[in-house]
């Protein structure tokens, strides 16, 4: 079903893979096009994302839209009232509330896009993302290509020696493979 064709009160469209899948370049296209339809549009990224900007959300391509960088869940709603469709990034390093959070706004008739990492480096459902994809209408899966033999990647394989669950990095730190090279290293 083409999601603009959706004629329900609110929903809730989830895009997820790895990183360098292209899941912040589709939420950026789908939040351009219902400003381009005059939709009142809010936009949300964790305050830790620092990587490309302090306040866009940039895609690894270099796309970019203006968004509010917030520290609990909780503040979308307070900061999405007069908003029709609400865009979050990164969902992954939001607190748990964020599945409470996207419903409240899907029940107030809102169109909901999210995006982020189904799993972590460890191949592991990844923060609130399990629970988002099981209340969602719609999810999206967008794969990176492997940059070791070239199929569809399965996970963000991270190369630096790090324990820590959230480790912000790009190519540097860490880079797509399938499960068969991801099994290998």
């Amino acid at each position: 079903m083409d999601v603009s064709q959706h004629t329900g009160a609110g929903w809730i469209e989830v895009i997820c893979g790895s990183m360098f899948s292209g899941k912040t370049e589709e939420l950026i296209r789908r939040l351009k096009r219902a400003e381009l339809a005059k939709f009142r549009v809010e936009i949300f990224k964790p305050v830790i994302d620092t990587r490309y900007d302090e306040i866009k959300i940039v895609s690894h391509w270099g796309r970019e839209i203006v968004s509010s960088p917030v520290n609990h869940s909780n503040t979308i709603l307070l900061l999405s009232k007069d908003a029709q469709v609400v865009g979050i990034d990164e969902a992954q390093f939001f607190d748990d509330g964020l599945t409470e959070v996207c419903q409240k706004l899907a029940n107030e008739g809102k169109r909901v896009i999210v995006a982020g990492l189904d799993m972590d480096y460890l191949g592991r459902p990844f923060g609130c993302m399990p629970q988002l994809m099981a209340i969602a209408e719609f999810v999206t899966k967008v794969h990176a290509i492997c940059v070791e033999c070239g199929q569809l990647a399965y996970i963000s394989y991270r190369k630096t020696p790090s324990d820590k669950l959230v480790e912000l990095g790009e190519a540097e730190t860490y880079m797509p493979l399938c499960r068969r090279c991801y099994h290998k290293k």
